[in-house]
């Protein structure tokens, strides 16, 4: 058995809770569509997650792969997988609370199995106790998120949403110029259906879609009404006269290239810090 280790640094007792936290949640899991947590220990300052192994990679890096075209019916068999994954979560009262791309990982190269991962964020849902959370990436978010309301299940249901667009059409429906204007689009619901990178979608499709991305939680499909969707079921008869590549392919590579120009930047930015403080002589508790 191939395993992989997840070294979290605790040099703080915050940093010591979030960890545990990530243990406790994971520990109560067990899915083919979520990632295994085998054995946990902590070192000095240090906590080690040992894992199940993957190594197919994060699945939009596998959709912008030439070799491998997208259609709508591989869009929705990962879809499916998702979903069901989250359905489980829920259904032992997990929310994930940062299902963006870089969280779906395929289970190896040749594979359509997806895998959740990263549990460092999530959260154990007791309906009696609201939970307020005030993390996350700006076009991920949901609106009760952004206004620093209440989380619960639907929550997860709109970042689901979010990808899914993304998957059929290659665009992030809420991502602004910058993250200030990006929130407001969240708040706002400011979304549409492009009509050229949507071209080739179904209405089936869109409809999965509309009612994912809805302001109000209480309207958002659960992920077992999900799974109950039209567009989620008969995929073996879909997939005998569905085959037009969708264009999210060519669209995906643009919005892969420039999250990763944003890495770059801001490690390039980190280093000349660092570069900055020890040129002063005062490199002592540096965090990057």
């Amino acid at each position: 058995m191939r395993l992989a280790a997840k070294i979290i640094n605790t040099r703080n007792a915050k940093e010591r809770d979030m960890a545990l936290n990530e243990i406790q949640v994971m520990n109560q899991l067990s899915h083919p569509n979520i990632l295994q947590l085998h054995e946990a220990f902590e070192v000095k300052n240090q906590v080690v997650l040992i894992l199940e192994f993957v190594e197919g990679g994060e699945l939009f890096e596998r959709i912008v792969d030439e070799s491998c075209p997208l259609t709508e019916v591989d869009a929705m068999v990962f879809v499916k997988q998702i979903c069901e994954g989250v359905q489980y979560m829920h259904q032992m009262y997990v929310l994930h609370l940062d299902l963006k791309p870089e969280n779906i990982l395929l289970v190896n190269h040749s594979s359509h199995q997806v895998k959740i991962i990263d549990f460092g964020l999530a959260r154990r849902y007791k309906p009696r106790e609201k939970l307020k959370v005030s993390f996350g990436t700006p076009e991920f978010l949901s609106p009760e998120v952004v206004n620093f309301d209440f989380v619960s299940f639907p929550t997860d249901m709109w970042t689901l949403g979010v990808v899914t667009y993304m998957l059929l059409s290659g665009l992030s429906p809420f991502l602004g110029d910058d993250d200030n204007q990006t929130l407001n689009n969240v708040l706002l619901g400011n979304w549409y259906f492009d009509e050229d990178a949507f071209e080739h979608v179904s209405a089936e499709a869109r409809d999965f879609v509309t009612n994912l991305l809805i302001r109000e939680r209480s309207g958002r499909l659960s992920a077992a009404q999900c799974l109950k969707h039209p567009w989620l079921n008969n995929i073996s008869e879909k997939a005998k006269s569905s085959n037009i590549v969708l264009k999210s392919q060519v669209l995906l590579k643009k919005y892969m290239a420039r999250r990763m120009w944003k890495k770059n930047y801001i490690a390039i930015a980190a280093a000349n810090r660092f570069k900055k403080i020890g040129s002063s002589g005062s490199l002592t508790s540096l965090a990057i």
